[in-house]
């Protein structure tokens, strides 16, 4: 059989590219003559670089920049041709705080800008910013001020960082030094900046927001929109309801403010690694992320996965750390059957203590039941 394994992340516990290796690892032992072609996968967040890099041409550049409490952090970029690409998470990214550090009212998107610098220095005239798995909440705000805009409050005084002081903003000015590169922003949450679905509201209280925050949060993400509307050259109309502006706490929105272009994230990394011409000889292709639920069927990557092998005919299986996905939904995603490492191990304990053969062990079980169909 010709089996392709295109897989996301597995949350903090294991990168895509050792995910896909540890399913291969279980399937081998099982069956060993099956042809298996790995494509480890990201739609914009954490592993966006490394699943470019793995797959594409391209030279990278390894930078000094602020983590979200404004700690040095060193993050790559990815230089192919006058593109460069952008990990957004490697500056900002929630896996870079302990879970008593989080706090959206404070941290900030800074080192996005240090990352959007370091490309134009490096002589991009294109940037692709992969958007995702942020702890921040302010509407990119660091990143702004780290290109070289203002953000002032009545007295004339820089605002401090985060997303709760944006509420006490009065202007903006400056300009931004970014030598008129164009900016594209690939993420696949297509949320508002601001509203009920919007980054406050929806993904505010996994990065440590309480009720509280949350509400102060979106108020002061829309007053920001209002400013960012008046001073911002170029800003487009009606920034806090655009669709995508709430993705990485509101990055997406600083970014559209800059001029940039949409583009889902899953769809472009598919198509800069090659994975529809993988997928056009497979028999069957696995995928999986850590948690499958909800959101995984709305532009991450086992619902694009699904979707491309449906298109195929041919059958897709998810492995994943928890399935929260009823089969009615999961076959109405393309999805033949999932499979959870939790219920493998017995708990969740267990399986996070060795991720790696935990996989592996439901990937030989998995390998059992279909290699030979």
């Amino acid at each position: 059989m010709h089996v392709v394994i295109a897989t996301d992340s597995f949350g903090d516990t294991l990168t895509a590219t050792e995910a896909a290796e540890a399913i291969a690892v279980g399937w081998r032992d099982v069956s060993a003559d099956d042809e298996l072609v790995l494509r480890p996968l990201s739609d914009g967040g954490p592993g966006f670089i490394a699943t470019l890099a793995s797959a594409m041409e391209g030279r990278l550049l390894d930078v000094s920049v602020s983590d979200p409490l404004g700690r040095p952090v060193r993050a790559k970029l990815l230089l192919a041709g006058t593109t460069t690409y952008v990990e957004s998470a490697q500056a900002c990214g929630l896996h870079l705080l302990t879970e008593e550090e989080r706090d959206p009212l404070t941290t900030t998107s800074y080192g996005v800008g240090q990352q959007l610098l370091a490309a134009v220095e490096a002589g991009a005239r294109r940037v692709v910013v992969g958007l995702g798995g942020s702890a921040t909440n302010d509407a990119g705000a660091g990143m702004l001020t780290a290109v070289g805009l203002r953000l002032l409050d009545g007295q004339g005084s820089a605002l401090p960082y985060g997303g709760g002081p944006l509420i006490a903003l009065e202007r903006i000015a400056g300009w931004p030094a970014l030598r008129g590169v164009e900016l594209v922003a690939a993420g696949d949450v297509d949320n508002p900046l601001v509203g009920p679905h919007g980054a406050s509201m929806v993904f505010g209280p996994q990065k440590g927001a309480d009720s509280d925050a949350v509400h102060r949060l979106d108020a002061a993400l829309g007053h920001w929109a209002r400013i960012v509307e008046r001073d911002v050259p170029g800003a487009p109309s009606g920034l806090a309801q655009l669709p995508g502006g709430g993705a990485a706490g509101g990055l997406g929105a600083a970014l559209l403010a800059l001029g940039a272009s949409r583009q889902p994230g899953l769809q472009t990394v598919m198509r800069l690694v090659g994975l529809a011409a993988v997928l056009d000889r497979a028999d069957l292709v696995l995928t999986g992320e850590g948690s499958f639920d909800w959101q995984s069927l709305r532009g991450k990557v086992p619902g694009g996965v699904a979707a491309a092998a449906a298109e195929r005919a041919v059958p897709c299986l998810v492995l994943a750390g928890q399935v929260a996905v009823g089969r009615r939904e999961q076959a109405a995603a393309g999805v033949d059957a999932a499979y959870s490492m939790v219920e493998d191990a017995g708990s969740l304990a267990a399986a996070i203590r060795e991720p790696a053969p935990t996989l592996s062990s439901l990937a030989r079980r998995v390998a059992r039941e279909w290699s030979r169909r």
